[in-house]
């Protein structure tokens, strides 16, 4: 099924085209397209606020030529000739904020992405600070898309897919191979496109972890608040919540939210209808298999919380009176560094490199080569760090 429709540009008003993509010989088509353009640009559409496990329901494409391709991966067979295509290193990949992009690509079909340019990353080294696509598009190149809160939340599990939805869909990657020029030549006049280059190529190398049903429950909201016991409850209501979450397909929040658990584990005697949430979990033969959980949790080991091992745990008062005054005085060098360069401070240091440094300064070449670190934020910055360690 081909279907062609019309995208407005609403800056100047030309009209560009878009295509649904939802027959495999035509999808093989335009993946021969694909393979010959030095860049795409790329967004795609997912389904977790409504459907468990989460998975890709759209993938949108767009090529210099200025048409854009909304491949539907739900009505196709193989993707592989797609991940051919995002694999080869001659073509770039234009994306926006791409992470979560990049993990669902590996998530759902182990695809790689070897040449990526992060539009988001981009304009943050350019000096901006609000980094939503709507924003740096305004921005950068005066053009207005529609950022539909209720489209964003849509269930792109759903077809037919409604015209409206299509074209807010092609809105993500219409402009954003020229929103990528318009900001590499802002970052090469910068001297700041090798640096972007290092940051989009940690991006690409981003891989989708399954969740550790063992530590799931440490990643509850409200857990920190329970006692072991508490723990070991909330434990098993998550276990039993993953099982019932599978078995119907819905995110977890829409099964029972993180908090009506944390009531449960920190008062497991209390009547189920009275907390907040629950809905039919508070009634008949869900409202027993809720109390199953408990029971389980009640009579398992108490659960305690992971030990997080501190850097300063073996100092002395002195010691650590010491590290204190290295990290202020290099939070202070990086928030300098920051404004001379019109940059978000984070963006100049890691963090957690400037503590270790600060808590074992005699051990500062190693810690240069720390995996945070940046080759090219050794370039520009070791020699000044290195100088504020001295003062």
């Amino acid at each position: 099924m081909e279907t062609q429709c019309r995208l407005t540009r609403k800056a100047n008003s030309t009209i560009q085209d878009y295509e649904l993509i939802q027959d495999q010989s035509r999808f093989l088509r335009v993946v021969d397209t694909l393979r010959k353009q030095p860049r795409i640009a790329f967004d795609l559409e997912t389904n977790g606020f409504f459907r468990y496990p989460e998975r890709v329901c759209l993938i949108q494409i767009a090529i210099p030529a200025g048409q854009v391709f909304i491949i539907d991966p739900l009505a196709l067979g193989d993707m592989t000739p797609l991940g051919d295509v995002l694999s080869d290193e001659r073509v770039q990949v234009i994306l926006h904020s791409g992470d979560h992009d990049i993990r669902s690509l590996d998530r759902d079909w182990g695809f790689r992405v070897t040449s990526l340019f992060d539009t988001s990353i981009a304009a943050a080294f350019t000096g901006m600070d609000r980094l939503g696509l709507a924003t740096v598009l305004e921005s950068s190149l005066g053009v207005s898309i529609s950022k539909d809160k209720k489209l964003q939340r849509s269930d792109w599990t759903i077809r037919p897919l409604k015209p409206r939805a299509l074209r807010y869909a092609a809105d993500d990657v219409h402009y954003l191979l020229e929103l990528a020029e318009t900001l590499k030549k802002r970052l090469s006049t910068l001297g700041r496109l090798e640096w972007v280059a290092e940051e989009s190529g940690r991006i690409a190398a981003i891989r989708y972890e399954q969740p550790d049903p063992e530590t799931a429950v440490f990643r509850v909201k409200g857990a920190r608040h329970l006692n072991p016991r508490g723990l070991a409850i909330l434990k098993s209501l998550v276990t039993y919540r993953e099982i019932h979450t599978l078995r119907v397909g819905r995110p977890h929040f829409r099964v029972i939210p993180d908090a009506a658990l944390v009531s449960i584990a920190a008062n497991p005697d209390s009547s189920l209808k009275k907390v907040r949430g629950l809905g039919r979990f508070a009634h008949g033969r869900l409202a027993a298999d809720l109390r199953e959980a408990i029971r389980r949790g009640q009579k398992a080991d108490p659960l305690k919380r992971p030990v997080v091992r501190r850097s300063r745990t073996n100092m002395t008062k002195a010691q650590q009176a010491d590290a204190r005054r290295h990290l202020d005085r290099l939070k202070k060098w990086r928030t300098v560094q920051g404004k001379s360069l019109n940059l978000d401070p984070a963006l100049i240091w890691p963090m957690r490199s400037l503590k270790s440094i600060a808590g074992s300064p005699q051990d500062i070449d190693e810690a240069m080569h720390s995996p945070e670190v940046r080759h090219w934020q050794r370039v520009e910055f070791e020699t000044s760090l290195r100088q504020v360690l001295r003062q």
